[in-house]
């Protein structure tokens, strides 16, 4: 599906000649997630600086056509879709865009796009969100902790151990895509730059092979301010899928261990909701709350009232942006001491470490931060400091704008 929406400008604070016209490309998910929120938002901040910008988007959900025979097409649609490639031909040619930036392709879309955009002569910024051009399952995680086989060895250590979806066939049909366009060169050749979140992630996609000198750092952002004068922070909080990687898990072991009867409210849905609540009852844990998915305004609102956000994940996330969130709204983060979030948050700065996977230490952290409220605030007001610093759409848009720039030198 194709749609262009250049729609009337909000704001014209650059002149005509001064404007870049940019076509955004996102395969977007069946659940809404950190991606699609960060697609919006930086469409939403390129229109308002007044730039011409147009959309290709494609959906998860089209893959619930493909049913029997059809799967094995949808398969090979992964590796390369000649008709996305012409029509996005067409696209390039009636737009004659400036910058294509992608931010997901898989698996409707398909790489077969960057091919469309080289022989268009326009140059491609690709937002890595997550680790798919190294790890089939896009998280480097597996068997409940980091994996990181198939950059140490090959992409046969995914399938053999079906990281995605838990699937061999799945799997497969991923490493393909990814072993094909490695041999043929597309993440070299066809990208002029690419957007890493953090430091951290940098590093593991050199690690993987990409180009240090195209990869550029440029962190999420969220925007509007998120800050909301609201509630006595007389609670803690989770946010966030309640799947294995994010260690929910060890977020209950470590309310068994406290002393103290410290509330938290747990906002989110995942596959692993109905096990986790049956839990929190086995053990009587009558302080954890658990809310369920719930929209946007509702999760800003608790996190607005929370004494402080618990960021349990055992995997390398990529840029929370609910941490980016609790920082607007001076609410400090105990989070894991791993990769990105170990980047983000500064220990006894913006929020506290604790050990990955260790409840002890964990609760530790939780019974220091409630009984030392004066310097949890003081806490809290760092992490706005590091909002205002390096998370919003103002502090955001020159480096996306230097990163287009750049692009177009390198293409």
């Amino acid at each position: 599906m194709v749609a262009t929406q250049t729609g009337e400008l909000k704001l014209s604070t650059q002149s005509r000649e001064q404007r870049v016209k940019i076509l955004l490309v996102h395969n977007t998910y069946q659940q809404p997630g950190g991606e699609d929120v960060v697609f919006s938002q930086e469409r939403r901040m390129l229109e308002n600086n007044g730039h011409e910008v147009s959309v290709y988007q494609r959906s998860n959900w089209e893959a619930n056509e493909y049913t029997g025979l059809r799967q094995i097409a949808l398969a090979g649609r992964t590796v390369w879709a000649s008709d996305t490639r012409r029509e996005f031909l067409r696209l390039l040619s009636a737009q004659k865009p400036e910058i294509v930036h992608v931010h997901n392709t898989f698996p409707m879309i398909s790489p077969s796009i960057y091919s469309a955009c080289s022989e268009a002569e326009v140059p491609v910024v690709q937002t890595l969100h997550n680790y798919r051009l190294l790890c089939p399952g896009a998280t480097l995680f597996r068997d409940g902790k980091v994996c990181e086989e198939c950059i140490t060895f090959s992409l046969v250590r995914g399938v053999e151990h079906g990281c995605y979806r838990q699937s061999r066939g799945a799997t497969a049909v991923t490493a393909v895509m990814l072993a094909f366009h490695r041999m043929r060169g597309t993440w070299e050749r066809d990208i002029a730059c690419y957007i890493a979140l953090t430091d951290f992630s940098k590093s593991k996609f050199v690690q993987g092979g990409l180009p240090a000198e195209r990869i550029f750092v440029k962190p999420n952002f969220v925007d509007p301010d998120p800050y909301v004068r609201s509630g006595n922070r007389d609670y803690a909080l989770f946010v966030g899928r309640l799947s294995p990687e994010k260690r929910v898990s060890t977020v209950l072991q470590a309310w068994k261990l406290l002393n103290l009867p410290i509330p938290i409210e747990v906002l989110g849905g995942g596959p692993d909701q109905a096990e986790l609540e049956a839990q929190a009852v086995q053990d009587n844990l009558t302080n954890v709350h658990f809310q369920g998915q719930v929209t946007r305004e509702r999760t800003l609102a608790a996190i607005n009232g929370a004494r402080f956000l618990v960021f349990s994940s055992e995997w390398y996330e990529n840029f929370p942006v609910t941490i980016a969130e609790a920082f607007g709204c001076r609410t400090p983060v105990i989070a894991s001491r791993l990769g990105a979030m170990a980047e983000i948050v500064g220990d006894g700065y913006s929020g506290l470490h604790f050990t990955p996977g260790d409840p002890e230490d964990l609760a530790r952290k939780v019974e220091w931060a409630w009984t030392h409220p004066d310097e949890t605030q003081a806490m809290g007001e760092n992490a706005r400091k590091e909002y205002e610093s390096k998370y919003t759409a103002e502090k955001n848009y020159p480096r996306l704008m230097e990163i287009y720039e750049r692009a177009k030198t390198l293409a």
